[in-house]
């Protein structure tokens, strides 16, 4: 059986007791405090026995545009949540190759773990308002639980709440998180401009960059 992640991969198998898995998708270029700060309050807020980061092999909503390689922002990954027992990081979209779609990604999952790991996928609630556009949304919403983040300010319509719910029985639940401005598009646009991004994402993902002089021509 291929591994999903080293600290995780026989996550429930000890027992038949639930357990909760926290997904986090994306393209993490780079993965920064933002991720970082709305994974651990998820895991917090709904008992989430871990987190796995999954960065995305080739993401199908980048097509065209400059994306750094699969192996460097798996490594900035891997360097980010390395401290936070809770947190590990999955190689499956990258290994699996070809387009990135999270169907696939969570049937992959399902395939591994057993039943009793329940899946609670995390994702901004931006995103949370397209999801019913992705591929096969309707399997989707029977594999996983759906976290919609959202930031203190951020209004989510009790329309587009409702459609939601009414789409494919759409399971989700809203978490208001702690307000951080900040994206991975604004510190590849920052480190190009020569401006620091230390305290942006990790100290070890901050030096990792500058090491392998990222962004610079953003």
């Amino acid at each position: 059986m291929a591994i999903v992640c080293e600290r995780f991969d026989d996550l429930g198998r000890d027992s038949g007791a639930e357990v909760r898995l926290g997904i986090m998708g994306g393209t993490f270029d780079p993965v920064h405090i933002g991720h970082l700060a709305c994974a651990e309050q998820a895991r917090v807020a709904y008992g989430l026995d871990a987190v796995v980061f999954i960065p995305a092999g080739t993401p199908v909503f980048k097509r065209g545009k400059k994306v750094s390689a699969a192996s460097v922002r798996l490594e900035m990954c891997r360097l980010a949540t390395a401290s936070n027992p809770y947190f590990d990081v999955s190689s499956i979209e990258i290994d699996r190759g070809g387009d990135t779609y999270t169907v696939d990604t969570l049937r992959q999952l399902r395939e591994h773990y057993p039943d009793n790991v329940q899946f609670y996928f995390i994702t901004g609630a931006d995103a949370m308002l397209s999801i019913v556009k992705w591929r096969e949304s309707a399997a989707i919403a029977d594999l996983a639980h759906l976290i919609a983040v959202t930031r203190p300010g951020y209004v989510m319509t009790d329309e587009a709440k409702s459609e939601l719910a009414d789409h494919a029985n759409f399971d989700v639940s809203y978490l208001e998180t702690t307000a951080l401005s900040v994206s991975s598009s604004m510190l590849r646009e920052w480190v190009a401009a020569g401006k620091s991004i230390r305290y942006l994402t990790s100290l070890a993902v901050h030096d990792y960059i500058a090491a392998q002089g990222l962004y610079a021509s953003a």
